[in-house]
């Protein structure tokens, strides 16, 4: 008889965005008339850049063409594309990272998800908390975390880094030494970012326990801060511990295009094995590469045209980042964030689970955010508001929730 992966059954509930789904749903077809404002899921909103346009337009046209057809994709990505990562990327920020350490993807959330397949089952995981949620479940999954305790909200034998107003939201190095860390700056969802200095101490330490850091790196282009690192690999000795993840959903609003990559350096072993082999060998039998039309939309990204106009679109979030940030500080909410990341992070007013604030927030100002609880234990009594929505949704959110 056909049995499942009874790990999945470990689960708590439903994904979390899926569940903030249904509930908008329930409540608009009880409520029709309801103009609902979503500040909850981060998908952007403004158009694809003109540049990243053209370029897909130019693209289609050669699959037009017998002598510029292109059928599969490279395993690890064109040349062209990869060749302009590394060089705007990482050389450009003085760090050390060829063409052929970065493996082209449909997005970060697939590799996030899946990286961990190239390591041990016994491998224990350490995750901030609150944080991303397919860094648990996707090792859940697997088979690596143990039972869930419904009541802590916690798996057995996951590492949680608690992020708290206290250390600014970012971890403190473990006394339990895991051996893969997962670390998420921007973070998703705190908006929380980490020095260098203090990234540093997180690769030797890594180093030292013979570690591997899991990086995502998703939101560097929104830091604006000059002294945050945008790449882990701005550390010393980072190539020998730490694997990058990197999206175009929201730096250059590719959520309906799909392209992301991870970068691994050749010199990065385990078990005195290559990753580097592994995760190209894993590519190659499970395909989740980008089409030529999109991956030349990516290196449409680096041109003189797509970076300006990328940068007025990531600076049109953050100008509804600071909006939300300073409109609900002085209504006397406890905020952060909103500074290097399109999030703001906003502790629930009058002991409110995240639940029961999401709740209310619907119900009384027809607004929608995301529970932090659903980032894990640490979220709990927390809430997240995304950047991503119009300047006038933004606004009319922000005052609608003022008056509740």
């Amino acid at each position: 008889m056909v049995r499942v992966n009874d790990n999945y059954l470990k689960l708590p509930g439903s994904y979390l965005f899926s569940t903030i789904g249904k509930k908008v749903r329930e409540y608009k077809a009880q409520h029709p008339e309801a103009d609902i404002i979503s500040l909850g899921i981060g998908d952007v909103t403004q158009p694809i850049a003109p540049a990243v346009i053209s370029a897909l337009h130019t693209a289609v046209d050669e699959m037009a063409r017998a002598e510029s057809f292109r059928g599969y994709a490279p395993d690890l990505g064109y040349d062209f594309l990869r060749e302009a990562i590394a060089e705007n990327d990482y050389r450009a920020r003085g760090c050390e990272i060829s063409a052929d350490e970065i493996f082209v993807s449909d997005g970060a959330k697939c590799d996030c998800g899946n990286i961990q397949e190239i390591f041990s089952a016994d491998c224990r995981i350490a995750v901030c908390d609150p944080v991303y949620p397919v860094y648990v479940d996707s090792n859940v999954m697997a088979g690596r975390t143990g039972d869930y305790d419904a009541a802590a909200g916690r798996f057995r034998y996951v590492i949680y880094l608690p992020c708290t107003a206290e250390n600014g939201f970012s971890p403190d190095l473990p006394s339990e030494v895991p051996d893969l860390i997962y670390l998420c700056f921007p973070n998703n969802p705190t908006g929380a970012v980490i020095s260098k200095a203090r990234l540093q101490e997180w690769v030797d330490y890594a180093k030292r326990n013979g570690a591997v850091i899991l990086y995502d790196a998703a939101y560097e282009a929104y830091i604006s801060e000059p002294d945050i690192p945008h790449s882990i690999y701005e550390c010393d000795g980072a190539r020998d511990c730490a694997i990058e993840f990197r999206s175009f959903s929201k730096t250059a609003g590719f959520t309906g295009l799909r392209l992301g990559f991870t970068v691994i350096p050749k010199d990065l072993e385990a078990d005195g094995v290559s990753l580097w082999s592994l995760w190209a060998r894993r590519h190659g039998t499970k395909y989740n590469g980008a089409p030529y039309i999109i991956q030349r939309a990516g290196e449409a990204v680096y041109s003189d045209a797509g970076r300006q106009q990328i940068r007025s679109q990531i600076a049109y979030y953050m100008d509804n980042a600071h909006y939300i940030y300073n409109g609900l500080k002085e209504a006397g909410y406890e905020v952060s964030g909103g500074i290097n990341a399109p999030y703001i992070w906003l502790r629930t007013p009058d002991g409110l689970t995240s639940w029961e604030f999401f709740d209310r927030l619907l119900t009384r100002a027809n607004v929608v955010g995301t529970p932090g609880s659903g980032f894990g234990p640490g979220g709990e009594h927390y809430f997240r508001l995304s950047a991503f929505g119009s300047h006038e949704n933004t606004a009319e959110a922000v005052k609608r929730i003022k008056k509740m």
